[in-house]
Parts: structure tokens; C-alpha cells; sequence
């Protein structure tokens, strides 16, 4: 099994940040109201370019090691079936050698990025559910 130098307790921070941000929708609510509770809090889910998950995920992603962020986009790679975890060296080069700019505006690019890191992290032998990384039996 090849290394993994990313914690999966990071990737799995980054997996639940992912799923909050892919709920997000364009705006669907042109009659905002001041007061959440006077429009069902419909507000919440718009994606409005000021998102707080969006800065989260964003800072969490710079302040990783330029390693962790290599496998951070070898994992979404492997996750999206662009290679196997047999060609992991193979992944991380091509991911190494293609980062350009900011790894979290290209993660934050994919479309289902969590769900891509946890079928990453599966090829790994590990699971991520309920907030939690546990190894699989």
C-alpha cells in the first residue's frame, strides 16, 4: 500500500467542508427579506461568493504542506477514477507537476469534491462516514 502523506482526520475535515459547500445553489430567493425566519432561511443554501465554507476550506487547504496538497489532489484524482492506487506515484507526479495557482480553487472546481476524496481515501482501505475516519475491517 503505498504512503499517504495527508491524516485522513484532514481529508475527512475536508470531505464534511466539501459536502457543506456542494449543497450551495444560485440565487433563488430575489425577495430577500432582513429576517431569515421571514423567508424559511432559503438564504442559507444560495451561493452568494461570500461564502464562509468557501474561506474555510480555502485557508485550511494553504495552510497544508505542499506534499499534503499534492495528495490532496491525487486522492480527488484516484476518487474520480483516473488512475488506480497501484499507479499512485504515477498521480501524485502528474498532480505535482500540474498544480498551478491555488489547489483550493481547483478542488473547490470539482464537482463533488467530498464524495471524490472519500472514494479516495476507500482505495486506501479507509472510510470516512458520520464526521469520522475509521480504518475498514
Amino acid at each position: 500500500m503505498p504512503e499517504l502523506l495527508i491524516s485522513p482526520e484532514k481529508v475527512g475535515f475536508l470531505i464534511e467542508k466539501a459536502r457543506e459547500f456542494n449543497v450551495k445553489e444560485a440565487a433563488s430567493d430575489p425577495d430577500s427579506g432582513s429576517n431569515g425566519a421571514d423567508d424559511n432561511m432559503i438564504d442559507v443554501l444560495e451561493d452568494n461568493g461570500r461564502d464562509p465554507v468557501v474561506r474555510e476550506i480555502t485557508g485550511f487547504i494553504d495552510a497544508l504542506t505542499e506534499d499534503e496538497q499534492v495528495d490532496l489532489i491525487a486522492l480527488m484524482q484516484l476518487g474520480r477514477g483516473d488512475g488506480t492506487i497501484e499507479e499512485w506515484k504515477d498521480l501524485r507526479r502528474e498532480a505535482a507537476e500540474g498544480r498551478q495557482g491555488q489547489t483550493a480553487d481547483y478542488l473547490l472546481g470539482e464537482p463533488m469534491l467530498g464524495d471524490l476524496l472519500a472514494e479516495g481515501l476507500g482505495e486506501f482501505g479507509l472510510s470516512w462516514s458520520d464526521e469520522r475516519i475509521t480504518p475498514v475491517q
